[in-house]
């Protein structure tokens, strides 16, 4: 049987990629962004609890209303703004399942979307699938700064979404207020909808705070705003997230949402709501990972990479200009093969696979595997 493919030039993902090539050699992992530490026990246990106590068939499509509750709680204690638990908020099975959510219930074709590079690699396949034509601005290393007057000059009357990603993946960048700013001038008076990537709001370093879309008035009329359970909880395996949009918006997300998963698992929810009541849960990651991420880049500061510390995320980019000229998908699989320590190049998130001599890392592990990824570094 022939059949013609909606995804010609998608093949395996450069995570998949990495990590098996790690685990064939025996490398450290620093490449796929997971913890390879354990949740909190008491998280853990009240999952437990919650399955005993017979939470096991299909909990509402939206999400249990406990949750919903606990994550509007959430946002008007960090935020001061408010989303009905009722119709503005949904329970997802991650938060790439509510990307690829939202983008099918809003793209049609010939939508043009525009996406900031280095760019998450869900983001384009969910665009194309969808009839969709992706619209790429290029971001500069190191500092991977937003040119506003280039995206005001790309907005066309074909511009159906702008999304972002902040704090972002995978260049340890976050978006000022200024930006953001920038960004709310430019959207004022259009249809445009915004698609908040925000999995990573807790985990943000030296002191800055994170730019939230519900901030600002014009942009959260017009957003959704996605979040992650799973990065925030150090259990990436659970695919639990959720969204947040005005009720017209979350409408036309649930009619794609409830034939797309439905609903989302139920004990892990019932966790999820009474863990948030804590919020020393969340309001202390950005501090556990920027001891992390101080810890590496102090054991590596004599080395031959160059870096700027990550603003934000637990990823952290390294230059290594300095020591090949090699391309940095051939540089990371030798670094796996030769040296027992794999990463991710950045060229794969890049328009045309711009190739600017930089390997993302990932901190979001123990004290000890990062000290024994800074002694091989040290090395090359």
């Amino acid at each position: 049987m022939q059949h013609r493919s909606k995804l010609p030039n998608v093949g395996t993902t450069i995570f998949t990629v990495m990590s098996s090539l790690a685990q064939e050699h025996h490398a450290l992992n620093l490449s796929q962004g997971f913890p390879n530490f354990k949740s909190d026990q008491k998280l853990i246990d009240l999952v437990s609890n919650a399955m005993n106590s017979g939470h096991n068939q299909y909990a509402p499509m939206a999400g249990i209303m406990e949750l919903r509750v606990a994550i509007a709680n959430k946002f008007e204690n960090l935020y001061n703004t408010s989303y009905h638990p009722d119709s503005e908020i949904t329970v997802t099975a991650g938060a790439t399942q509510a990307i690829f959510t939202i983008i099918s219930a809003f793209i049609k074709q010939d939508d043009e979307v525009i996406i900031f590079r280095p760019a998450y690699d869900c983001y384009d396949p969910a665009v194309e699938l969808n009839g969709g034509k992706v619209i790429s601005v290029q971001l500069e290393a190191p500092d991977y700064k937003v040119n506003w007057d280039e995206v005001k000059k790309i907005i066309t009357y074909k511009t159906k979404m702008i999304i972002i990603n902040t704090p972002q993946n995978p260049s340890g960048t976050i978006f000022s207020k200024d930006d953001m700013l920038k960004l709310e001038d430019l959207l004022r008076g259009t249809n445009i909808i915004l698609l908040s990537d925000e999995v990573y709001e807790h985990i943000i370093f030296d002191d800055e705070k994170h730019q939230s879309a519900c901030l600002f008035p014009d942009l959260k009329s017009r957003s959704f705003i996605v979040a992650s359970f799973g990065k925030t909880f150090h259990n990436t395996g659970w695919k639990t997230g959720y969204c947040c949009a005005p009720k017209e918006l979350m409408a036309e997300f649930q009619k794609a949402h409830q034939f797309n998963v439905f609903c989302v698992n139920h004990p892990v929810q019932k966790a999820l709501a009474e863990y948030l009541q804590e919020p020393n849960h969340y309001l202390g990651l950005s501090n556990f990972y920027q001891q992390k991420r101080d810890l590496f880049l102090s054991l590596i500061a004599d080395s031959r990479f160059k870096f700027t510390p990550a603003k934000g995320t637990y990823f952290q980019v390294l230059d290594y200009s300095t020591i090949t000229t090699e391309n940095d998908v051939e540089f990371a699989k030798r670094l796996t093969i030769d040296h027992k320590i794999a990463s991710i190049p950045l060229s794969v998130f890049n328009t045309h696979n711009l190739d600017n001599k930089v390997l993302r890392f990932c901190l979001a592990k123990t004290d000890d595997t990062l000290k024994q990824a800074a002694d091989i570094l040290n090395t090359i």
